[in-house]
């Protein structure tokens, strides 16, 4: 209908352009133009052509221009007609032009809409692709922190198994000084009623002091084994996240003589000497007791294993030594843990608490206790955790726990 219509007002215009018989025609043709102009212009269906409308422009000016000047002098009209028809043949020049040029655009614009449809598909291609990524990397996060979950239990439990040997030994200890003066206590209980017997209140008297004695020993070392019974069980089980209040010094003492004697009951050929400088009077800090003790107890498994590998290369000349100290610093307590061992070489110290990296052969570490530390220390406790070492020197880990937590 466009088209048509353009070809009408081509072809009335030159009709009109023959008739010379009055300036009437020339308003009229304008009056036509215009109208159908204003009428395209307002239909929606013809939004598109507005570019082609805009076009007509120019030629509607001109005839209307040389209308009203034949109206007002048509001599000078007559005089200067050639220049007005100049005017009427460029206006329509452009029309042609703007309708060739759009045609290109409208080529260019086909060509545009075909390469925006393939590059929609593509694009929902690859958005599908991605999401079968997404899908894919959100259930290998979700086996991942499954697999994790069941690492930090074999590390936990591998780390209990050397507690356990500790155990046994250190809680002999108490249960021996518990059954003997149980038959102390029972021989003297006999002594006593033979005195009774015998009318020496005296003697009776004394014998039942030296019986409270034995129970009150029998009661202490009774509480000790309690405490390491309760102390294995903390470890073994998952932690709450509660923390409570804790004497550091109890703590780090307890796990110390564990571990050591947990690496004699593997080797009973090991012997160390075992330095301990606690500060007294420590104040007790809020912490997650058996996640605490299981790094303190990782530090000293990770220290005595290291004598121990030193002790193996250096003969009967070196004397393994671990160390443990505590100390109250401004807002936080410090505990220290130093061995003389085979220590850490410079370049693997930055990879020491990245996870599954270890310095042990393999089957003998997960590389996960470090790491664990370095998360339970930092990251649950607000704390922080410091290597210091040189290599067939010595290596000290520093621990350094806020009082406010």
């Amino acid at each position: 209908m466009f088209w048509v219509g353009t070809a009408t007002i081509v072809v009335l215009f030159f009709a009109f352009l023959k008739d010379r018989h009055g300036v009437l025609n020339d308003f009229v043709g304008v009056a036509v133009l215009g109208s159908l102009l204003y009428y395209l212009y307002n239909e929606p269906d013809f939004k598109s052509f507005h570019s082609y409308l805009f076009s007509h422009l120019p030629l509607l000016a001109a005839a209307f221009i040389g209308a009203c000047v034949r109206l007002i002098n048509e001599d000078f009209y007559e005089n200067f007609s050639s220049i007005f028809q100049i005017a009427i043949v460029g206006a329509f020049i452009w029309i042609f032009a703007r309708v060739a040029n759009s045609k290109r655009q409208d080529e260019a614009l086909r060509v545009a809409a075909e390469r925006k449809a393939e590059l929609e598909a593509l694009v929902n291609e690859r958005t599908a692709e991605l999401t079968l990524q997404k899908n894919e990397l959100e259930q290998a996060v979700t086996e991942l922190k499954s697999t994790q979950a069941q690492l930090i239990q074999a590390e936990k439990m591998a780390s209990l198994g050397e507690l356990t040997a500790g155990i046994a030994h250190e809680i002999q200890n108490p249960l021996n000084f518990v059954n003997n003066f149980s038959e102390v206590s029972m021989e003297l209980i006999d002594e006593m009623g033979q005195e009774l017997e015998r009318g020496d209140i005296e003697e009776a008297m004394a014998i039942a002091s030296d019986v409270k004695q034995n129970l009150e020993k029998i009661g202490f070392h009774g509480k000790r084994a309690d405490g390491i019974v309760k102390g294995m069980l903390q470890h073994s089980r998952a932690s709450t996240g509660q923390k409570e209040l804790a004497d550091i010094n109890v703590l780090a003492d307890e796990y110390f003589r564990l571990s050591y004697h947990g690496l004699r009951a593997k080797d009973k050929s090991f012997n160390a000497t075992l330095v301990t400088n606690f500060t007294p009077g420590l104040p007790q800090v809020n912490i997650i007791q058996q996640d605490v003790g299981r790094v303190i107890l990782n530090l000293f498994n990770n220290a005595f294993y290291a004598v121990q590998q030193r002790q193996k290369q250096s003969g009967t000349d070196y004397k393994p030594t671990v160390e443990v100290s505590t100390a109250l610093l401004s807002g936080f307590i410090q505990i220290r843990i130093k061995d003389n061992g085979t220590g850490i070489p410079d370049e693997i110290k930055e990879k020491i608490m990245q996870p599954f990296f270890t310095t042990k052969p393999t089957g003998e570490g997960t590389g996960l206790g470090l790491s664990l530390s370095y998360d339970i220390i930092v990251k649950a406790h607000n704390g922080t955790i410091d290597i210091d070492s040189k290599e067939n020197d010595y290596t000290q880990f520093t621990i350094k726990l806020p009082l406010t937590n």
